[in-house]
């Protein structure tokens, strides 16, 4: 997950509120304390770590609690207002106004430019728009290559120029044919650090293609420096935003995130995983929602849409979170979200996962057995299918004799189904956390993942 550790430290922050019998000063007071630490481990700046905290403490102490929620409640509320307020507050969607509409990513060297062309690529490929891909990274010998690797593994046209070492030269020679396409995503060079030569570079293709999005593409883990490194290219290139990249595996992705966010220049994505479709619109309500761990169901619902079809992805979240299915529907739904991700990333989007706090090594073995479990069920008679509990020591006999799996095998198959049946109760359960997740169902800020 995506900034694991800042999510489980405020998710525990939460949990202490829910438990809580009432809230008094000493417990705002513990809260900070508690929110301030997992911000500062983040890497996120001390300056706007106090700023934020602040805040939140006037508002706990000064706001009356609105008609139908609990002063608990009510604070949860506003650690999660304020924390969507410290990332970008609504968020800014990239809008396709015209075509062709192009989108030049300009950023340091390493910073993860050509990778992110091809993840941008995909992005609206899927969303039905015709995507080029220019590259004009004529420095870096291995550009043109990779970025041409990249365009044939998303299937997208890349339209480069070895010979050439004029970038203007190259715009003009491919005009007319990147003129029948709806987006164009334009790779550029980049240096070691923000040199005059770079500057000069893209001020002339700036003002030569007249890109409707100029994206600076910064490395997450280069933390608290990211906001340094977007107000010198925000002041020399005039950027539209920012992208992210590597947000996953760095706890210097705090740092990035808040330092960018107070910037002039807005962060549009996050790079979440090194796969092609690991790049996210950012959030930043559905992003904080994530992370306290009450779900993404819209970009669950996304995700799903590129892996089954709207009327299957739908029903996939109403029959797994009602807890009443057989090994058929265990084994489709699995299957469905392997399709999707990684089920490390999926489940952390379903609303209550991210607070049952599911071991990650167990997820992972999930996905390495369902090959095996499609061979045990093709085994087993329509009976057992619908009704697991029927199984037996002499019908697992039969079982493993017909897949060619071993009993133990088949045992963690009926094991699994328990389980799952177990952790979906436990959702509907009486839990303090749950119960006033529900009660806050429909007071929360729209996007605010239920």
């Amino acid at each position: 997950m995506v900034l694991e550790k800042l999510g489980n430290s405020l998710k525990n922050t939460l949990s202490k509120i829910a438990k809580a019998v009432f809230v008094d000063e000493k417990l705002i007071n513990e809260l900070i304390k508690d929110i301030q630490r997992a911000l500062l481990q983040a890497d996120v700046n001390v300056k706007l770590v106090f700023e934020f905290t602040k805040n939140i403490k006037e508002r706990a102490l000064k706001e009356d609690t609105p008609a139908g929620l609990t002063k608990k409640e009510y604070l949860i509320n506003i650690v999660y207002e304020e924390l969507v307020e410290f990332l970008g507050g609504e968020g800014y969607k990239i809008d396709i106004s015209k075509k062709p509409f192009k989108i030049m990513l300009v950023g340091l060297f390493g910073s993860g430019k050509t990778t992110t062309a091809g993840k941008l690529a995909i992005f609206f490929t899927k969303r039905g728009y015709k995507v080029g891909l220019l590259g004009l990274d004529i420095h870096r010998p291995a550009a043109i290559e990779q970025l041409e690797q990249i365009g044939k593994g998303v299937n997208v046209p890349v339209f480069v120029d070895r010979d050439n070492k004029d970038v203007l030269n190259i715009c003009d020679k491919f005009e007319e044919e990147l003129n029948k396409f709806d987006i164009i995503i334009i790779d550029t060079a980049g240096r070691d650090a923000l040199s005059k030569d770079l500057i000069e570079e893209i001020e002339g293709l700036n003002s030569r293609i007249k890109p409707e999005e100029r994206l600076l593409v910064i490395s997450a883990d280069i933390g608290q420096a990211a906001e340094k490194q977007a107000e010198q290219f925000h002041e020399s290139c005039n950027i539209t935003g920012v992208v992210a990249t590597k947000m996953d595996g760095t706890a210097k992705a705090g740092g990035a995130l808040s330092a960018c966010a107070v910037t002039e220049a807005p962060i549009k994505f996050i790079g979440v995983g090194e796969k092609v479709d690991d790049l996210e619109e950012f959030k930043p309500k559905n992003f904080v929602s994530r992370l306290l761990g009450m779900g993404d169901l819209e970009a669950l619902l996304e995700k799903a849409k590129g892996a089954i079809s709207e009327e299957d992805a739908e029903d996939l979240g109403k029959r797994f979170l009602k807890g009443d299915f057989n090994l058929l529907d265990l084994y489709e739904q699995m299957q469905a979200m392997k399709k999707m991700g990684p089920l490390n990333k999926i489940v952390e989007m379903i609303p209550g996962f991210g607070q049952l706090k599911l071991p990650k090594e167990a997820l992972k073995t999930q996905e390495g057995k369902l090959e095996k479990w499609k061979f045990a069920m093709q085994s087993m008679t329509k009976e057992e299918l619908e009704e697991p509990e029927t199984m037996d020591a002499s019908r697992i006999d039969r079982i493993t004799k017909g897949s060619g799996l071993s009993a133990r095998d088949i045992r963690e198959l009926i094991k699994q189904y328990r389980q799952s049946k177990k952790m979906m109760k436990m959702m509907k359960g009486s839990g303090d956390m749950n119960k006033m997740m529900k009660k806050m169902k429909g007071k929360m800020p729209k996007g605010f993942g239920m």
